[in-house]
């Protein structure tokens, strides 16, 4: 299938397609005689993966490490399960980082709960933050 119709499959864009082609997520497509970009009906399945692949917050290299294991023959279980491991670990800091920033600002706006202009001082934008 052309790089058009894959892209309409795949709902994504021509130019994804190739920048996914350029950096080792699909294979180099096999050519017409007119030069056109000849897509096997399986891409469609693999780009699917690079889809869930993102939505899970992997990056781009870790989707092709585990493409690359696929592709030499083996089950990359193990490797995803290591990539998704240390992704619920960063998503935890996160998940910590922003519970402080809330409470700062929930204390905050509890300091600002009653606003008195007149107390701050003119070396003081606000005496709030």
């Amino acid at each position: 299938m052309r790089i058009g119709e894959l892209a309409e499959r795949a709902g994504t864009t021509a130019k994804t397609l190739r920048f996914y082609e350029e950096r080792g997520l699909l294979p180099p497509a096999e050519r017409t005689p007119s030069g056109y970009r000849d897509y096997a009906p399986e891409t469609v399945a693999r780009i699917d993966f690079v889809h869930r692949g993102q939505a899970a917050g992997l990056t781009l290299a870790q989707i092709r490490q585990i493409l690359d294991i696929r592709d030499d023959g083996t089950a990359p279980c193990e490797h995803v399960c290591g990539l998704l491991d240390a992704r619920l670990a960063e998503i935890e800091q996160q998940i910590a980082k922003l519970a402080a920033i809330r409470d700062t600002i929930a204390e905050l706006r509890h300091d600002a709960a009653q606003p008195d202009p007149d107390s701050c001082s003119a070396d003081q934008v606000c005496r709030y933050l």
